[in-house]
């Protein structure tokens, strides 16, 4: 009796004390969230949120009615939510084990700031915790494995840095774990496969390093895989097969390498959203991609996939995004795709497509964008496209279409840029193609288009842009185009448009850019061009234009090459004569009518005697023979005048004044009386037959060759004592000084050098086939690349060039530097175009090493004549850059990726296997794409054999 009494006593004692403690937690709970609200940096005028949080006049010391508490029944705090509440402050005076009843924790966008404190361990409870959108920063602590009830953790956009601690696999009971967004760094910890109930993964917009451990693979519950935007290594594991209820993995922009395994597949049957673009992934798109039938995002762009598209996919109805652009993948594009009714985006530019584009697109009801820019794609435009009427964007630029562009165009009224630039297309511009209302952007390009400029475009109202150069466009430029008020940029130029320029075009206010060069275009700049203040770049070269020029500052800044070879335009351009007025103008005529009657007669003795006399002059005394106008007519300077500056400027050619020395003689840099600099190339005095060769070759090649990447030849004077050439200056020098000096070689960045490349092809180009005969440069070296302030490169020295004659043999004694020459002059002296081509691919790789590539040169060519592996396949890409430089960034490093595989194929040892100049220009003028971070796995990029993309 007594030890039951004694039981029930411990019993009521128990309930007493569990009772007494019940009464104290709400009032410890109250207390502690008025302590963290007086750390926070709250006006209550601008927080009337937590207007509440206070104790009322009866003494009422629960917490349950305040803003953003939930009680249970027994008025404990079981959930906090103050989302979007405008909270600044810390977590470090909240204290977290005062709510030992707490279920949910939710501080959604606000403004704490501060770090996890690790005391938050206490909540043992816990389900829900959300601090994402503040401004958290340091470390997730380790302490946060004791949430063991948790089974909601978002941390997105905050700053939280350091690496995710492996601990977290401790959560056994998380199923969903967001860290996104964040300065998140290290490895993806392997205990990440104890979370075996997770279904959501995302911790991608961080730094997080090294290859995607194997054990994600043991997540049989994850549907969504969100590591993308991150510097993630290694290879895509096998182990995410088994993942059979995944519907998103995205992994772009990021490092990852190697093959995708392709029977992961077979088990992803609720595959919806699969992205690996912007990383280094090779081999072949997985066939059974499409296998769930379920997949509607695919984006795959930026790697080195080859082959062809996955037959999966041609029946793939679900699909909603494709974007597989700058690949290798290849094919006839007609028979790999099918009709897709859900499809809206579709990007499949920068490949090896080839084959004649199919009208199954038209029937796809839903496409906004079809970009297929920069392939191999042929025949015409099918009139079916104009059934996709929900089109915005048609990119088919940089292929090879022909034929007519089909009236059923002006159908798609969505449309808003229409790419139709560098094909073949030709004849007239159908006028439908003014029912484009919405259009902005027009480019036509370089194409064979023909007829007058269509009037119909006045309809576009909403056009800026309008590319139609380089065709046969003829007739006048139609006054209506100036109705299109949007217009900001137009280019008109390299056409064959006749007549007067319209004043209406003075209407056009928010022009920008205008470009009417190398047309036909005659009479005077309009005085309504006055109006145009918002121009900012203007060329009218290559015309018949005469008078003063619009005195605004396009005009007035415009450097020659904007005005020159036209009829007589005059006015405040330092480059050109000012204009006089119509007072002076009746004065002069006056003068000279009255001084012609009076010197005639006398005019006519005088040149008599000067017929007379010039038969008997020493040639000895010649001055300087003027073949251009560029440079001394401007400048009002007669030959014999240019001469004696010349030699006076340089001390009779002293060699303080020089500035090189060449095989067939010496540069000296002169400042002329009107301010400005020129290169004097002397030839010299005892050269022989060979340096009088290299003269005139320099004079009758360079006075036919005029292209912005080629020096400028202003005259030359043939002299029994000076023989010499007048250049313009390039004030950055050679490329080969630059190289070899550090400072200079520095200066010299990726995009810089990327730039020269692309104009030393241009110009190279240029020569073999725009230049009738074609010139063969036969000594494309780096001291031959010259460089402006600008870092724009520029060829010289044409003193070993050749004018190809294609009906005879071009066999020539040998020229040019050894270490550029190509190789089958060592066993043939004739030349063809192939030759510089070969000299363009030393010349590049030397640029990116920034040193002569002799020995890698060698092992090429040795590697060709073994049947071993070659040994240039075994080169990292890291070792062929210029170690001087810092790494090229991801889109430049995709470019030097290209120009490396470039150069390796213009480095062919069979010049059949080399392409030509113009297919290396234009391959360059498409690929030259803008993220920030540095690209620290262009080192696993091994170069593979032989380039695909040679044509």
């Amino acid at each position: 009796m007594n030890l039951v009494l004694l039981s029930f006593f411990k019993v009521i004692l128990l309930f007493g004390c569990s009772f007494n403690n019940s009464q104290q937690e709400p009032s410890r709970e109250a207390d502690a969230l008025l302590k963290w609200k007086g750390s926070l940096d709250i006006n209550p005028t601008t927080h009337p949120l937590l207007s509440s949080w206070t104790h009322n006049h009866l003494n009422n010391t629960s917490c349950c009615h305040w803003f953003g508490i939930i009680c249970n029944k027994f008025g404990f705090v079981i959930k906090i939510n103050l989302t979007d509440s405008n909270l600044k402050g810390t977590l470090q005076n909240f204290n977290f084990s005062s709510f030992p009843s707490l279920l949910a924790f939710d501080l959604y966008n606000n403004s704490l700031y501060g770090s996890i404190p690790s005391h938050i361990s206490t909540l043992s409870r816990l389900t829900y915790l959300d601090i994402s959108r503040n401004h958290i920063s340091g470390n997730i602590p380790s302490q946060i494995c004791f949430l063991t009830s948790l089974r909601i953790l978002y941390l997105e956009r905050n700053y939280l840095n350091g690496t995710i601690p492996p601990e977290i696999g401790m959560l056994i009971s998380l199923e969903v774990f967001y860290a996104y967004g964040n300065n998140l760094s290290g490895s993806i910890p392997i205990s990440i496969g104890n979370l075996s109930n997770l279904t959501e993964l995302s911790l991608h917009g961080n730094k997080i390093i090294g290859s995607i451990p194997h054990e994600i693979g043991k997540l049989k519950l994850l549907r969504e895989l969100h590591l993308y935007e991150n510097d993630l290594t290694g290879s895509v594991p096998a182990s995410i097969g088994n993942l059979s209820s995944l519907t998103f993995i995205t992994l772009f922009t990021n490092i990852i390498t190697g093959v995708i395994p392709s029977h992961i597949f077979n088990n992803l049957t609720n595959l919806e959203d699969f992205e690996v673009g912007d990383n280094f992934l090779s081999g072949y798109l997985p066939e059974n991609i499409c296998l769930s039938g379920k997949l509607t995002w695919f984006t795959a762009y930026g790697n080195y996939f080859k082959g062809s598209i996955p037959q999966s996919m041609r029946n793939c109805t679900s699909l909603f995004r494709v974007d597989l652009q700058g690949n290798e993948l290849t094919g006839n594009i007609s028979e790999q795709f099918g009709v897709y009714p859900n499809l809206e985006y579709m990007d499949l530019s920068s490949n090896n497509f080839f084959g004649k584009l199919a009208g199954n697109w038209g029937e796809c009801p839903k496409l906004n964008v079809l970009t297929i820019y920069d392939n191999m794609v042929s025949g015409m435009l099918p009139p079916e496209l104009g059934k996709a009427t929900q089109l915005h964007i048609l990119d088919l630029s940089n292929n090879l279409l022909v034929g007519k562009i089909p009236k059923e165009l002006g159908r798609l009224k969505s449309l808003y840029n229409l790419f139709l630039n560098n094909n073949k297309l030709s004849g007239k511009v159908p006028a439908e193609i003014g029912m484009l209302f919405n259009l902005e952007s027009l480019d036509l390009t370089a194409n064979r288009l023909s007829g007058p400029i269509p009037v119909h475009l006045e309809q576009c109202s909403k056009l800026r842009e309008l590319y139609l150069g380089d065709n046969i466009f003829s007739g006048i430029i139609p006054f209506q185009i100036a109705k299109v008020r949007s217009l900001r940029n137009v280019d008109l130029s390299q056409n064959m448009l006749i007549g007067e320029l319209p004043p209406e075009l003075g209407n056009l206010i928010l022009l920008e850019t205008l470009n009417l060069s190398h047309n036909k275009l005659s009479g005077a700049l309009p005085s309504t061009f006055q109006q145009l203040i918002s121009l900012t770049s203007v060329d009218v070269s290559y015309n018949e234009l005469k008078g003063p020029l619009p005195n605004i500052k396009a005009f007035i800044e415009a450097p020659i090459e904007a005005l020159e070879h036209n009829k007589g335009l005059c006015g405040k351009n330092t480059n050109l004569k000012p204009c006089h007025t119509s007072k002076e103008n009746r004065s002069k005529i006056l003068v000279m009518v009255s001084i012609s009657c009076t010197l005639v007669p006398l005019l006519i003795i005088v040149g008599v005697l000067l017929i007379y006399k010039k038969r008997e002059r020493n040639t000895h005394e010649q001055g300087l023979i003027q073949m251009t106008v560029t440079f001394f007519e401007p400048c009002g300077h007669d030959g014999k005048r240019v001469h004696e500056e010349i030699v006076e400027a340089t001390e009779n050619f002293d060699s303080k004044y020089c500035i090189g020395v060449g095989g067939y003689g010496s540069v000296y840099k002169t400042l002329l009386s009107t301010g400005q600099l020129v290169a004097v190339k002397k030839f010299h005095e005892n050269g022989g037959v060979a340096s009088k060769e290299a003269f005139e070759s320099e004079i009758s090649l360079l006075t036919r060759a005029r292209h912005r990447n080629i020096v400028k030849l202003y005259g030359f004077c043939s002299h029994t004592r000076h023989s010499y050439l007048v250049y313009e200056y390039l004030e950055g020098g050679s490329l080969a000084k630059i190289l070899i000096d550090n400072v200079e070689a520095v200066e010299l960045e990726w995009s810089k050098r990327l730039n020269v490349v692309k104009g030393l092809a241009n110009a190279i180009s240029y020569m073999h086939y725009e230049c009738c005969p074609a010139i063969i440069h036969r000594d494309i070296a780096s001291k031959n690349v010259l460089l402006d302030d600008e870092y724009e490169a520029h060829i010289s020295d044409f003193g070993s060039a050749i004018s190809l004659d294609p009906n005879i043999s071009n066999w020539t004694p040998f020229a040019g530097t050894f270490g550029y020459s190509a190789p089958e002059l060592a066993y043939t002296m004739e030349v063809n175009e192939k030759c510089d081509v070969y000299s363009f691919g030393v010349v590049v790789l030397e640029l990116i090493m920034g040193k002569h590539p002799g020995d890698l040169i060698l092992s090429l060519s040795a590697s060709t004549s073994s049947s071993s592996t070659p040994a240039v396949h075994q080169i990292l890409l890291k070792d062929l850059l210029d170690q001087r430089l810092s790494p090229p960034k991801r889109q430049v490093a995709e470019k030097v990726v290209s120009i490396v595989n470039i150069a390796f194929a213009c480095l062919q040892p069979s010049p059949q296997s080399r392409p030509t100049m113009k297919q290396v220009a234009d391959k360059l003028s498409t690929s030259l794409p803008s993220l920030s971070e540095p690209l620290h796995a262009i080192t696993l990029r091994q170069l593979l054999d032989p380039p695909t993309w040679i044509y």
